[in-house]
């Protein structure tokens, strides 16, 4: 496992806060609403950039938003330095969500070694979807979005669970098609977007107990500019309620035990 801190860890930000800028570019030039997101978020407003052990960044917005952005890609994205990567633009990436990758670095996450996909150092871009806002539906929906996510992760899992009999139930799970996965979410954000619902979520991530179901649409309506390692992004302007929904009292550090990187086998920038 590669170390990652120091030096490197701050090579690792910088390379993506090359791609904050660039997605930031597009989406002014566009139009399009984005927000920065999680651990991002968080360290934009308790730290001014990044946590300073964090070595991922996080950008959120609308499935509308989102397909605006791809087809803005197609004409603005700089390809030489950069990838938008989703299940369409990678035939063996597996995530329900998108990702912005470097070209010419790599990040290779512990446990994926055998994975194909582009692996470039990299910043996630979440696209929201409608969630029902009838109860019972809403708990259906919130379980379906669950096997989904197993169901795309059963390729990792079958190689990394420590359990035997974890393993083998995602090795038999990962015999479906990648493309059944990603079609059976299309189908569900075809149905549910078509009419506006209270709550909207990335459906194939999981979120905090707070807001296991969604998090407000309202909070989407509005954005206000936050410096961020001497650039200016977008926040949501209710920043300080969707970080109490996911991180609770977020201006208390964690403690050191819990400030931790994501494990990688290999880091070249």
């Amino acid at each position: 496992m590669v170390k990652i801190e120091g030096e490197l860890l701050r090579k690792l930000q910088m390379t993506e806060l090359e791609m904050l800028i660039e997605v930031d570019r597009i989406c002014r030039k566009y139009e399009i609403q984005y927000f920065l997101d999680g651990g991002t978020l968080l360290g934009a407003i308790r730290h001014n950039g990044f946590i300073p052990w964090d070595d991922d960044a996080d950008i959120i917005m609308l499935r509308g938003e989102y397909e605006k952005f791809c087809k803005a890609c197609k004409k603005e994205l700089d390809t030489e330095r950069f990838f938008l990567q989703d299940y369409r633009t990678d035939k063996h990436y597996l995530w329900g969500f998108a990702k912005m990758r470097r070209n010419h670095t790599t990040f290779l996450r512990e446990g994926q070694e055998h994975i194909k996909c582009h692996t470039g150092v990299c910043i996630d871009i979440f696209y929201c979807d409608n969630i029902p806002d009838d109860p019972l539906l809403r708990r259906l929906h919130y379980f379906y979005c669950y096997c989904l996510r197993k169901g795309q992760y059963s390729k990792v899992g079958q190689k990394t669970e420590k359990s035997p009999l974890l393993r083998a139930w995602y090795s038999l799970i990962s015999k479906f098609p990648r493309n059944f996965w990603f079609w059976q979410l299309e189908l569900l954000a075809h149905r549910l977007n078509r009419k506006r619902t209270k709550l909207v979520r990335h459906v194939t991530f999981p979120l905090p107990k707070r807001c296991r179901y969604g998090i407000p649409r309202k909070f989407f309506e509005q954005s206000v500019e936050k410096d961020f390692v001497g650039h200016s992004f977008k926040i949501f302007k209710q920043y300080d309620k969707y970080l109490k929904m996911l991180y609770g009292d977020y201006m208390v550090l964690p403690p050191p035990e819990k400030r931790q990187v994501h494990p990688a086998s290999k880091v070249e920038l």
